[in-house]
This record gives C-alpha cells, sequence and structure tokens, in this order.
C-alpha cells in the first residue's frame, strides 16, 4: 500500500479557506502487493453481526435459526390456508329457487278434469294436464297459481314448490299432481373470469360443481399451469391457491356455492436476492412455489472470497398464525403487525451446518421474499 500526499493548489481552496492543509488521499496500486481491501471500503452487504445486532433495536425484528422442526411448522402453518381448510366441502343440497328464476308448472287432474283446465282456457290443456305460463319469481320471492293463490318459493326446491302447491289444490282439484321445473336459472350460478378461454357465468346443478369443472366450462386457463394461481371468492372469504396444487391435491377442488367468483390470475412470483451474492436480483418462480435450497440453485451463485456461510438470512413479512408457531416466544407479548396484516421476521440458515442443506429442502419460498447472504468482509 502506497499514501500519496497532495497539498492542495490555493486556487482550488474555497474563499473560507476551508480545505486548507494536507489531504491524505490513499489510493490503491497494482503493485502495491496489498491483497485486500480497505476495510473502510463498501462491502458486497452486511455482516452476519450487523444484522443481529437489529435485535438490540426499540422495535426488534426476531430471527428465528431454521431448523428442521421449524420448517415444518411453517409448512403446516401456510398449507391451513387451503381450499379444503378454508371452504368446507358439502354434499350437494340440490337447487333451491331464487329470485329472476323462470318455473314451468304443470298439474294433473284425474278425470273429470275440469279445475285448472276450465281456468287456463282452450289450447293450454290437454285431457288431463294444464301447463300454466311461464312463472317469473319476482322480486318478494313469489309465483302465483291459480286456485293456489300466492306462494313463496325463494330458497325452497322445485320439489317442496311441488308439494305446497298439490297440498293448496287438494280439496278443490281432482287428486291434483303438480310438476315444476326451473327452465331460466339466474340465482344459482358462479362467475369465472381471469386467464380463462372465455370468461362466463357457470350455472350449478344439483352435480354439485367443483372448482376444476368451473374452469374446464370457461374453456381452460391461457397460461401454463404452473403460472396460474386460482382465486376463489365466496363472501368475504378471499383465497388463493396455485392450480397446480388444487390439480394434484382433489381435496383442494372444492365444490361450488352459488355467487362463488372463480379467478385465475397469471402471477410472476419472485424473490430478490441482495448481498454477497454474484448477482443482486429479482428472481421469478412458479405459481406451486419453490424451496430454500432451489432458490438457492437458482441464483448466479456467491463471492466465495466475502458471503459468509453462517448468515444466509430471509426477509418475510409472515402470516400472524405462521410466526405465533415459530417464535411466540420471541415477541414478548407484543406482536408488530403491518397494515396488511403481516408480521416482519428474519429467518437465518447456517450453511456451515451439513444439515441445512436437508432443511433447505423443506423450507418453502413465498413471493416478496428478501434472500440476503452477508459478507464477512464487513
Amino acid at each position: 500500500m502506497e499514501m500519496i500526499l497532495v497539498r492542495p493548489n490555493k486556487k482550488n481552496v474555497g474563499r473560507e479557506d476551508k480545505f486548507a492543509g494536507w489531504i491524505v488521499l490513499p489510493m490503491l496500486l497494482a503493485l502495491s502487493g496489498c491483497s485486500a481491501f480497505p476495510s473502510w471500503l463498501p462491502s458486497s452487504g452486511p455482516g452476519l453481526s450487523q444484522v443481529l445486532e437489529q435485535e438490540q433495536v426499540v422495535s426488534p425484528i426476531p430471527v428465528v435459526e431454521v431448523t428442521d422442526s421449524v420448517a415444518r411448522q411453517i409448512l403446516v402453518a401456510h398449507r391451513a390456508d387451503s381450499f379444503a381448510a378454508t371452504f368446507s366441502t358439502k354434499t350437494p343440497s340440490g337447487y333451491v329457487v331464487g329470485a329472476g328464476d323462470v318455473l314451468d308448472v304443470s298439474i294433473w287432474e284425474a278425470p273429470p278434469a275440469v279445475l285448472i283446465g276450465a281456468a287456463a282456457g282452450p289450447g293450454l290443456t290437454s285431457a288431463r294436464q294444464t301447463t300454466l305460463p311461464e312463472q317469473i319469481v319476482n322480486v318478494d320471492g313469489f309465483i302465483n297459481v291459480p286456485f293456489a293463490g300466492a306462494l313463496k318459493v325463494v330458497g325452497k326446491t322445485p320439489q317442496q314448490i311441488e308439494v305446497e302447491i298439490a297440498g293448496r289444490l287438494a280439496n278443490k282439484a281432482n287428486q291434483p299432481q303438480v310438476l315444476v321445473r326451473v327452465i331460466r336459472n339466474a340465482t344459482q350460478n358462479v362467475t369465472v373470469v381471469g386467464e380463462v378461454a372465455t370468461s362466463r357465468r357457470m350455472p350449478l346443478t344439483a352435480m354439485g360443481e367443483r372448482l376444476l369443472d368451473a374452469v374446464a366450462a370457461a374453456g381452460g386457463v391461457r397460461q401454463p399451469v404452473g403460472k396460474i394461481t386460482i382465486q376463489l371468492s365466496r363472501g368475504e372469504k378471499v383465497l388463493s391457491m396455485p392450480l397446480d396444487s388444487v390439480i394434484r391435491d382433489p381435496k383442494q377442488n372444492v365444490r361450488l356455492q352459488p355467487g362463488d367468483v372463480v379467478t385465475a390470475l397469471f402471477q410472476n412470483q419472485s424473490f430478490t436476492a441482495l448481498g454477497a451474492t454474484v448477482k443482486n436480483a429479482e428472481i421469478e418462480f412458479e405459481a406451486k412455489g419453490i424451496s430454500l435450497a432451489q432458490a438457492l440453485g437458482r441464483m448466479a451463485g456467491v463471492r466465495d472470497n466475502q458471503a459468509d456461510a453462517r448468515g444466509l438470512f430471509i426477509f418475510r413479512f409472515e402470516e400472524p398464525e405462521a410466526a405465533l408457531a415459530v417464535a411466540e416466544a420471541a415477541f414478548g407479548g407484543v406482536m408488530t403487525v403491518t397494515p396488511e396484516g403481516r408480521v416482519p421476521l428474519l429467518y437465518r440458515v447456517n450453511l456451515k451446518d451439513p444439515g441445512a442443506f436437508l432443511v433447505a429442502q423443506n423450507f418453502m419460498m413465498k413471493d416478496k421474499d428478501c434472500l440476503l447472504y452477508t459478507s464477512d468482509a464487513a
């Protein structure tokens, strides 16, 4: 290392003569024999001790050592947020009538059939059958049937409506038999939108259509399956899962309910690699997710002369349930929560331990994670 002393030119000195005196300018010369950077020069990222020191501040971010137990706890906590757990599957209860539906009502009478036939008029009856004009369920949920009066049909199945009409006509018509059919469905539908071939409203039937039925009815997705996330909205509940996970796990292919909204989203998930890596960059991954081991494989590698294998950190805004599962003691009864309802956590992996590479295969990365490889030069 060679130190060069430079005396300033008076022409370069300001009027206040603030910079008078000697200026010491350290310079690195190729032939000087210095093999290391001075300690005060910027490094490729913070050191291990600098990251851990943040625990001493007023609002610390808990540091969680990633072990096999921690990785499994996080995996279980995230799996709880699944379609199967959130949207309980039910056996189909049959079609129930709603306002706006159009019903077809047919009535049979044993001979002599005169009550309904006479009321309906010529051309609308056969020897024993009368088919009434189409009945539109009004906004209050009623239809009108001659001699039976106004009937509230909203929330009832066609079979229940048949029994009620037949009961009201029992003392007026001769052995009445009633058939009710829904000929236009206005209420028992789900909406399918997003990255599908054709956005549409899909009617539900007594079969009990499932999530993948809706995707198929819309013509399938327009992007590769591995790149698609399915969002299911039901009332105030909204949850997303990779389409690939729904296909591979039949339990996630839940039954749909009227009013559900199924959205196919094409979202490139990513994590950011920072610190002592060859290239600091945002790295995309598939909707089904990748493990920490896979994330390390997709990075361009680390700077061998600077990276500290003991200091691999994942900065994450974690779900409260998962945060409590792995770091409840670290919060001391007070949990810092962001306006979005997330908890900041810092996961640490010590890659000096060979077993950490096995743990890394079970630790799943999340969208917007920040992976920091610390430097031993800081």
